[in-house]
Formats: C-alpha cells, structure tokens, sequence
C-alpha cells in the first residue's frame, strides 16, 4: 500500500503540489486535474492508481517513486529543458492553467505525442536502432539504474528483446542479477516472466536459482496479473501462490444465468476460441476492471463543489489506435453491461482461462470465429430473448483477412497465468 508522500512532491504535469495519482509507466505523480486528462488517453498512453486509495504492490511502488525521485519526469519534458524552448513560447502547464483546453493539450504533446522526448540521430534502418537500443536495454538491467532503462525504453527498446547472443531476455538478466524494481518496470512495459530463455528457464526459474525468493514470488504474481486482478474485483481475493493456488473462481449468488440456453451458448463459444482471440477478449475485460475500479476511486476522491465530475468521468475504454475500430467498439460496449452481466463475462473469462493453463482438452478452434464480447441480456429477460439475439458482440481476429472486419496486432502483455514453473 501507499505510503505518505513528502510535501515537497508535485505534479509532474502542472506543478501542483501535493499528488494524489502516479502514471506507472511514466514514472511520474499526477495531479487530479491532470489524471483526469490522463485517463482519457488510455491505458496504453498512461497507467494510473491513486497513491493512497489503490492497493499496490510495495516494490511497484518503491520503482514508481525511485523514478520520480530520480528525475524521470525529465526524460518526457527533455526539450523543455532547453533555454531556446522558452524563447520559442514552448512551455509546460502551470497550476493556473484551465484543464481544457491549457493542461490537456499540454499532456497529450507530452505523452502522446512524445513532443518533448529526446530524439535519436536519424538511420536508414530504423530496425537496426531498436534492436541496439534493446541490447543496452538488456546490458542496464544488471544495474539498478532505473531511469536508463525507462529512457532506453522510451526510445524504442522492447521488453521482450530475445539477445540472439545471450539466448536470454531482460527480465532473466534483471532477475539473475536481483533487481527487483528492474523486472517491475519491464513488466510494466510487457515483458513476460513466463518467456525461456535458450535452456528452457523463465526469469522465475533465473530468480530462484540466484536466491532471490520476494523477486521469485513477485514475478509469478505478475505471471498471473490478469485473472489475479479479475477475481479480486469480484471477491476482493487474490490466490496464494505460495501455496499452488493459482486461481480463485467466484460463484455467483444467482446462478440463473449460467443455467440458460443463451449463457451456456455464449460459454461455448468463448471456450471454442484460440489462445489469441481468448487473450484479446481477457485483455479488454482487463482494462474494462481498471476503468471501473479507477473510476470508483476517481468519484469517491473529488471534491465535488469544486470539480465537475461529469466533464472529467470516462465512461467508456478509450480507443486505442493499436485496434482495429470494430475490436475498439467491442471494447466500449462492455460499459454497458450492467454488474451482474459483466460479473457472469468475469466468471467465464477466469474459468476458461484456468482451464487452458491446465491443458485440458480444447473444443474446436476455427480460424473464421467470430463471436466475441456479445452483451449478455439481463437476468430477468434471457429467457424470453429469441435465440438470434447475440450474448457478446463480434470482434474478428487479425489472424483471418475474410472476415468483415479485422482486429488489430495484439497488445501482448503477460496474461492469462501461463505456466511460471
């Protein structure tokens, strides 16, 4: 959990003192004006969770404040830093800036944009330069020098960097070497404890081997990040994985839905989808908990005299550009399942998935399936629905050109608990 922060923190932002919010993988602390900008970039621009009304891993939040301690803010504003910025009106937000248009559009260079990011000389082959950035990235993560790494991160370096020489990642070098916060912010950044190395060992396997049993265990939480998240926001429960327990499966209190023809053909259809469909579908689960969870935490903190909650509320995922628009649509619908609904989608998405990491036996899997997030109908009126009425609505996998419409690269994250032994 948060500790207190000093006074003499601000926000990376605008400058107010005093945060109340950190953006994870900025390694920065955020106002709540400028959280509120924040969220409606998207989880894939900015990660945030209130400092004092979120739960946190203490070493997530030991490398989210060595990072801001460390001077990571500059690596986002590095331009501004320069004198002639000043002289050409360039600047950033200031306290007394209005939210919109002042402070939003001033986030949105910074971290959208990445306007103020130090740019590398320019190359003809813009691959060879990711792929030496990601050799330094794989040499710094011995060190405990997390604000390189953030910077050679930032750049273009890849978490999951496979060293063709090495025959290992960086997250096996960081836990090789014990350092934990390393392999924090690679995991934020989607590197997977569960990837071998050339031997056949995962960074689990590199932890234990080097004595470093807190890195150990915390990397098979990480492993199992997703479906850890989803049973806590349906039971506020997490597994012990000390002890092999590596899912928690909630019942619901009336499991009406379960028992109809409609619930049970939905069942079916999300069992039937490849590993790749079944991630994507979790992963937006993932993010639609988050966007629930945080605005939770978002209303209950506003001082609503003075904030208009409504012009700062995101009431659905925003788009990610990385997605096709039919998987970005399929994403904001799932605002509009009601707890019930989305509870049961919960469920099913932690059953399959422990399913899967058990190897048992898979129905069928077509490359054509289509059927995804289809909103499942209310308790009191599945029944009497006719039975063409969807229960998720469609979103089509990149894999397959044919179908109407096409999601995009998956955002390949570790999830789904692959097996961290």
């Amino acid at each position: 959990m948060s500790k207190r922060l000093r006074s003499s923190e601000v926000c990376a932002d605008c400058s107010v003192p005093d945060p109340s919010w950190a953006s994870v993988n900025r390694g920065t602390f955020i106002c709540d004006e400028c959280c509120s900008v924040h969220r409606s970039l998207g989880r894939h621009i900015s990660q945030v969770r209130h400092l004092k009304h979120t739960p946190w891993p203490p070493t997530l939040l030991q490398m989210v404040e060595t990072l801001y301690n460390n001077g990571a803010n500059s690596i986002w504003e590095h331009s501004l830093l320069d004198p002639a910025s000043l002289m050409s009106g360039r600047r950033k937000a200031n306290p007394q800036d209005k939210v919109h248009p002042n402070k939003a559009e001033f986030i949105r260079a910074k971290y959208q944009m990445l306007a103020f990011v130090h740019r590398l000389p320019c190359r003809d082959d813009d691959s060879v330069t990711a792929k030496d950035l990601s050799k330094q990235l794989h040499s710094s993560v011995r060190t405990g020098n997390l604000e390189t790494c953030l910077r050679l991160l930032s750049l273009g370096a890849q978490a999951n960097f496979f060293h063709p020489e090495k025959g290992n990642t960086p997250l096996h070098v960081a836990s090789k070497a014990g350092q934990i916060l390393q392999a924090e912010l690679l995991a934020v950044y989607g590197a997977d404890p569960g990837t071998q190395d050339s031997s056949g060992k995962t960074p689990v396997d590199y932890a234990r081997q080097g004595g470093h049993h807190e890195l150990a265990e915390r990397l098979v939480e990480i492993q199992y990040e997703l479906t850890d998240r989803l049973a806590f926001y349906l039971c506020g429960r997490k597994p012990d994985h000390k002890n092999g327990q590596h899912f928690i499966i909630p019942q619901m209190a009336d499991s009406s839905l379960d028992l109809s023809e409609l619930a049970k053909a939905a069942k079916k259809k999300l069992q039937s989808l490849n590993n790749h469909l079944f991630e994507e579908l979790a992963m937006d689960v993932y993010d639609e908990v988050d966007r629930r969870e945080t605005d939770a935490v978002w209303l209950a903190t506003q001082n609503h005299s003075t904030l208009v909650t409504e012009t700062t509320v995101v009431p659905f995922l925003p788009v990610n550009p990385e997605y096709s628009s039919t998987r970005n649509q399929g994403r904001q619908k799932l605002a509009r399942f009601n707890a019930h609904e989305f509870a049961t989608l919960v469920i099913d998405i932690l059953s399959d998935a422990k399913r899967r990491q058990q190897g048992s036996p898979l129905s069928s899997s077509k490359d054509n399936v289509e059927l995804i997030l289809k909103t499942i109908n209310n308790q009191h009126s599945i029944e009497s629905q006719d039975n063409d009425q969807p229960d998720y609505d469609s979103v089509a996998s990149d894999e397959d050109p044919d179908l109407e419409a096409t999601a995009s690269k998956a955002h390949r994250q570790k999830l789904l608990g692959k097996d961290a032994n």
